[in-house]
């Protein structure tokens, strides 16, 4: 059983995304307001939607039940593939980005097939892992989210050595930049603050069940918007906002910042920190949203093997393997006929329009239980998410490839699910 300091470094390692860093960073100081903007009008939102609703409709699901019983069956079925689908996608984007930032340091980051081979290697140990029970798999989390605390700390301390011998190398213009290069990063600002529904597929092996949900919703809550507000001005005092990788970032400031201060430490300790707390990420979304065919193997939607679990280790095994698999063919598929940055790109569109698919769920479902402000709020800024992330980023080899596989893949997804459905 979880207990409540587990959970709380389980949404640590699950909402704390520490590769947003470097994409906030690389748009500009702007961001700092953006954070800022994106925490009160969506993060407690988000927190006030999943303690009511965590309340109101008890048991195995999440998001799933609450659209359930809120919505309909085929509304709760799309809700739930969609969360589910989001995470194959986003499995192999937080997987590329922790294998590329722990290569800059090699100065590999950019070889791509080196990048996806251990991305693949990755993602196919964390599923292993998962298989073999929470009890094991809670620690890669546990040791995940304090290696990103870790982290964030040498980031900051880093930061702060620099400015006193240099002074910042942005010039920190709180402003957000309307250029339509960047817009397509905005979403992401209120995709790193998703996360704390996830908790709520695990209550049932939480002690203290929905109690405990909410009170590590709100303990980690504040710490996370600290984090990424303090982790995003560390970077840009480092590093001239134009010269930040989105992908590389965080560990390409702990290597100047090195350069800078005349030793390697900070961006060898930085690596491994990242690497560690990328791994806890991956690993507390990969056994979190596995218990979601869980849920829809038990209403028959999926096949009733995705109810079973293993009699030793109590896991649901079948959702976890069909998960590795999937997440390493997404990875592959991605990757064909596009650079590593654009591939990595368009995972991480799909994550966001996928998972936020949900969030309108979510967010109805909480208008509708008499949560007006919350629910309209974070239905705002779902709606302009989903806008934006169909705006192609600057520098993308071909656009119209890129609409093509975001908007038809898209459809493609939708259109399966209500086959599906349909049969079922």
């Amino acid at each position: 059983m979880l207990t409540l300091r587990d959970l709380i470094l389980f949404n640590i390692a699950a909402v704390i995304g520490i590769r947003w860093l470097a994409a906030a960073a690389h748009a500009g100081p702007g961001t700092l307001t953006l954070w800022a903007l994106a925490a009160v009008f969506f993060f407690v939102p988000s927190a006030l939607a999943v303690s009511a609703l965590s309340h109101a409709f008890p048991g195995h699901g999440g998001v799933y039940l609450w659209t359930r019983e809120s919505f309909g069956p085929w509304h709760g079925f799309l809700c739930g593939y969609c969360y589910w689908i989001s995470n194959l996608f986003y499995f192999p984007s937080l997987a590329v980005a922790g294998v590329a930032m722990t290569l800059q340091f090699a100065g590999q980051s950019e070889n791509r097939l080196l990048v996806g081979g251990l991305s693949l290697l990755v993602i196919l140990a964390v599923t292993s892992a998962n298989i073999l029970g929470l009890g094991a798999a809670k620690w890669i989390g546990n040791l995940g989210g304090t290696a990103t605390y870790a982290a964030m700390i040498l980031l900051i301390a880093t930061a702060a050595a620099v400015w006193i011998q240099q002074g910042p190398r942005s010039t920190l213009n709180l402003a957000p930049e309307l250029d339509w290069g960047k817009v397509n990063f905005w979403p992401q600002i209120a995709f790193a603050f998703g996360g704390l529904e996830l908790a709520a597929f695990l209550r049932n092996e939480v002690r203290g069940g929905e109690r405990t949900v909410r009170q590590a919703a709100w303990t980690g809550g504040a710490a996370i918007a600290v984090f990424y507000m303090a982790g995003t001005l560390a970077l840009l005092v480092i590093l001239p906002a134009a010269g930040i990788s989105e992908v590389t970032g965080l560990t390409q400031a702990g290597a100047e910042a090195g350069r800078m201060l005349g030793s390697p430490l900070p961006g060898l300790l930085l690596t491994v920190f990242v690497a560690l707390g990328i791994s806890g990420q991956l690993s507390a979304w990969m056994g979190g949203t596995a218990r979601l065919p869980l849920a829809m193997g038990m209403d028959r939607y999926l096949p009733p093997r995705f109810a079973e679990l293993h009699p030793r280790w109590r896991t649901p095994v079948l959702a976890l393997i069909l998960q590795g698999g999937a997440c390493c063919l997404f990875l592959i598929l991605m990757q064909l006929g596009e650079t590593l940055r654009s591939g990595y790109q368009l995972l991480v569109d799909m994550t966001v329009i996928t998972y936020f698919i949900p969030f309108l769920y979510m967010f109805g479902a909480a208008w509708k239980s008499g949560l007006r402000w919350s629910g309209a709020s974070g239905l705002l800024v779902t709606l302009a998410a989903l806008g934006f992330s169909f705006v192609p980023p600057a520098g993308t080899p071909s656009v119209l490839l890129f609409e093509t596989k975001l908007t038809g893949g898209t459809l493609l997804l939708i259109a399966l699910a209500w086959i599906w459905y349909k049969r079922r």
